[in-house]
């Protein structure tokens, strides 16, 4: 049973990238197996450099001033590399050693970290390319703070490499979510990891761990979540397998 909860929150104008990201680097990469035994996802190299590394430049070249990392598998050896690698933003743990929360859960726990303004997640195995501009740019431009509440990067799901998935989300002609894919059938469009939220989903949100779903279906069943389609490339590495195939198509540049 959900409890009424809420988080004040500061109104803004939109146009800009938000100064605070919450990276997601919390879960258990089970599907990496055997490379996470030792060492969590967030730490696999790709093409030379940690999946969080790949991140932390992307952050930095938009201009992001702050990150909440969650930390939960081998939680102190993500921690070392924030402090000894990451240079440049200022970096907060959100701790979730006793209890991993999920994404969604993730998120209320760092609530206080976040702040009262738009904030950006990032999944920390995510790996991007941008196209003719900034991707993270591109959605601070894009954010309407008046009618959006999510806005998500999304990539067509032909275009969706590594991907084994039938997609995430169906869009209108103006970028608005109209759904999520239904079971069974395919859509258009698979979420890359990457999202603006306004603070205002942060809200009634039940006890333990839960999806950001939750707080997705809210969004878009009040006509204020919407997507914008990455111009660039876009890997899902998931599994030991696709780090070679990422690697290649990145090598053939």
């Amino acid at each position: 049973m959900s409890t009424k909860r809420t988080l004040a929150i500061r109104p803004d104008p939109g146009g800009t990238v938000p100064e605070t990201a919450m990276v997601m680097a919390a879960g258990l990469g089970k599907r990496m197996r055997p490379l996470t035994a030792t060492r969590p996802k967030p730490l696999i190299e790709v093409a030379g450099k940690t999946l969080i590394d790949h991140v932390f430049a992307r952050l930095r070249s938009a201009g992001v001033k702050r990150a909440v990392v969650n930390v939960h598998y081998l939680a102190d050896a993500l921690e070392a590399h924030l402090a000894n690698r990451v240079k440049g933003i200022e970096i907060l743990v959100s701790d979730e050693r006793a209890r991993l929360m999920e994404t969604g859960g993730g998120i209320v726990k760092a609530r206080e970290l976040i702040g009262d303004k738009p904030f950006l997640v990032v999944n920390s195995d995510n790996l991007w390319i941008d196209g003719p501009a900034d991707a993270i740019r591109l959605l601070g431009a894009r954010w309407d703070d008046a009618k959006m509440d999510a806005l998500l990067l999304v990539v067509p799901l032909s275009q969706a490499h590594n991907h084994g998935g039938q997609g995430d989300f169906h869009l209108a002609p103006d970028g608005r979510i109209i759904k999520r894919r239904q079971p069974g059938r395919p859509a258009p469009f698979v979420y890359t990891g990457v999202q603006i939220l306004s603070p205002r989903v942060i809200a009634d949100w039940p006890e333990g761990p839960f999806s950001t779903n939750l707080f997705w279906d809210r969004a878009i069943a009040a006509g204020r979540a919407y997507g914008l389609v990455h111009q660039g490339l876009w890997f899902d590495v998931g599994t030991p397998g696709a780090i070679a195939k990422t690697e290649a198509i990145l090598a053939d540049g």
